[in-house]
């Protein structure tokens, strides 16, 4: 019986070697969520991206400017010249938040008043905006409390100091879900259509009906776009059924046009089909093809933006995740969504989408051979 045991996991294991591309998957996806799950699963943010207007221009606001600037919390990257440019840079996502110095704060501290300045913060991340909102209070206080400890000897009634009056754009009350529906309908439409396409050829070539495929007169991007067709039909209603459901029953707002973000959606729809018509036509049977679709499905997840915000990946995890497609489909849905932006804004990703599109939709079709392997 032991002898009986042993030859048939003898034959088992020969079996898994003679098919090295899904062992190799096997080895390496718990290998990648491994270091996806230890490098990317951070919400400890600091060095935030901040914009500073400064309408005093005093040496006192400059001290504050450089309060922010010298704690861990805040990099003052940008310096405006108008309150309106802040809005070009939240709705970009250039900075995380903005420091408000009005005119008259020199003068209100010089006279040993309390001074009012405004921190207007992007809500759209309501983990990155409660990271904001609190170190942005947090070294308001501390400065305040430093201007007391300096002042104290001297013979006055009444002591500086600074109020800092947070502003959440986008999303004022911090809502969790205005954050997660957004990216839920970029999940969504990438797992099922990747996952129902990645067994569309393989199937026909498992059930033998590939070869009555062969011996049509149809060209290779032909059967790709027959492949594809009837999965973008049902992956577009999966979008408006999503959307449907998260407005109404969670109440996300949509700010934008509805219109743009279907037409964006759907753009990003051929990218998700190619993914997975480009795994089926390389995969030799079903099991194999869902492997690699698990292993392309990690990443998206991880690198994408969708649970983890970038700047608390290190620096190659947030390189490496300019070459995750959803990435830009979250930041083109959740900007028309939340920020209520256009096409003018999100140029850059409705670029790279369509980059990623036209060089998928080629490669699945190259990659497929109207022959038996």
């Amino acid at each position: 019986m032991f002898l009986r045991t042993l030859s048939l996991m003898r034959k088992e294991f020969i079996h898994i070697m003679r098919d090295p591309r899904t062992l190799a998957v096997m080895i390496i996806t718990p290998l990648m969520q491994l270091i996806l799950l230890g490098y990317a699963a951070s919400t400890d943010i600091d060095h935030l991206r901040t914009a500073v207007y400064d309408g005093d221009k005093s040496q006192q606001s400059r001290h504050l400017i450089e309060a922010y600037q010298s704690s861990n919390y805040f990099d003052v990257i940008y310096y405006v010249e108008q309150e309106n440019d802040i809005a070009y840079l939240l709705n970009h996502g250039d900075v995380y938040g903005a420091l408000i110095i009005p005119a008259g704060y020199g003068q209100d501290i010089v006279a040993r008043d309390w001074a009012d300045v405004g921190f207007v913060i992007d809500g759209s991340d309501p983990t990155v905006a409660g990271a904001v909102y609190s170190s942005a209070q947090a070294v308001g206080q501390a400065y305040s409390t430093n201007l007391v400890r300096e002042d104290f000897g001297a013979l006055v009634s009444r002591r500086p100091g600074v109020e800092v009056r947070p502003r959440v754009w986008y999303n004022p009350d911090m809502e969790s879900t205005y954050f997660t529906i957004p990216g839920l309908m970029v999940m969504v439409l990438f797992l099922f259509t990747t996952l129902f396409t990645s067994s569309s050829i393989v199937r026909e070539r498992e059930l033998g009906t590939i070869e009555q495929l062969i011996v049509t007169p149809i060209r290779s991007i032909e059967l790709v776009v027959a492949k594809v067709a009837p999965y973008v039909l049902i992956s577009f209603f999966i979008i408006l059924e999503v959307l449907v459901i998260g407005v109404l029953l969670f109440g996300v707002p949509v700010n934008g046009s509805v219109a743009l973000l279907l037409g964006l959606s759907a753009l990003f729809l051929v990218t998700a089909l190619g993914i997975g018509i480009f795994i089926s036509s390389i995969a030799k049977s079903q099991q194999e093809a869902l492997l690699m679709t698990f292993a392309t499905v990690l990443p998206t997840i991880f690198l994408s933006g969708f649970f983890f915000p970038f700047d608390a990946m290190p620096q190659w995890l947030q390189w490496l995740s300019h070459v995750i497609p959803a990435r830009y489909a979250l930041q083109i849905v959740r900007g028309i969504m939340l920020k209520g932006v256009g096409v003018e804004v999100l140029m850059e990703q409705i670029i790279a989408v369509l980059i990623f599109s036209a060089v998928i939709i080629t490669l699945a079709a190259t990659t497929f051979k109207k022959k038996l392997d």
